[in-house]
């Protein structure tokens, strides 16, 4: 049960950080996607998986996660192409935040699989490494890794050749240091939720 709960929790983040990237807010004198409040929380949970579960587990939470935003892209598509009501006027609407642009989505699904498929291996390397210990360090030094390769592979492909390289660089910068920050915070709150897996499922660990 708390496997299902988590994938879940996995996949409604994920969806909801693709759906919601569309908007562009102000922090300070800084403009990032809103995506960010959504996006890192993936990691906080596939890290639990990978801690609790193990490594073949999360690789199939995250191939899944792949997969139902790919299913999500094409049937918000179609939904978008079907002719609308003669009395209804929000197709617009519609079209600005749900038709994502292909080039987008590419940017989307590539970051993805590279930084989460990242995460998983560098996270399992650190917990051999340290020999199953100090599980702050291999959450952070996973996560920090992963969400740079993210916001680099995810930026570029995005808007490579439309802004000027400076503004590239700005963009990669301030989403890898929000993303680092979330990060950082999301250390009480992994030993929080492994701690709680491991009670409801009465042992250590479930290697699958």
């Amino acid at each position: 049960m708390p496997l299902a709960v988590l994938a879940m929790a996995f996949t409604t983040f994920l969806v909801v950080a693709n759906i919601i990237a569309v908007k562009i807010v102000s922090l300070g004198r800084w403009e990032v996607s809103v995506s960010f409040i959504a996006y890192p929380l993936t990691f906080l949970v596939t890290d639990t998986i990978s801690e609790v579960y193990g490594r073949r587990t999360v690789a199939i939470v995250v191939w899944t996660g792949f997969a139902l935003s790919l299913l999500v892209v094409l049937l918000t598509y179609v939904g978008g192409i079907i002719p609308a009501a003669s009395f209804w006027e929000g197709q617009g609407a519609y079209d600005d935040i749900l038709g994502s642009v292909p080039r987008i989505v590419l940017a989307s699904m590539v970051a993805y699989l590279i930084s989460q498929n990242n995460d998983v291996i560098l996270f399992h390397v650190i917990k051999k490494v340290t020999k199953d210990k100090h599980l702050w360090l291999r959450n952070n030094g996973s996560t920090m890794v992963s969400q740079a390769l993210d916001s680099a592979v995810f930026v570029s492909i995005a808007f490579a050749g439309t802004v000027p390289g400076g503004v590239l660089w700005e963009l990669i910068y301030v989403q890898y240091v929000i993303k680092l920050g979330i990060a950082a915070l999301d250390t009480p709150l992994i030993y929080a939720l492994v701690g709680f897996v491991r009670r409801i499922e009465g042992k250590e660990a479930v290697q699958a």
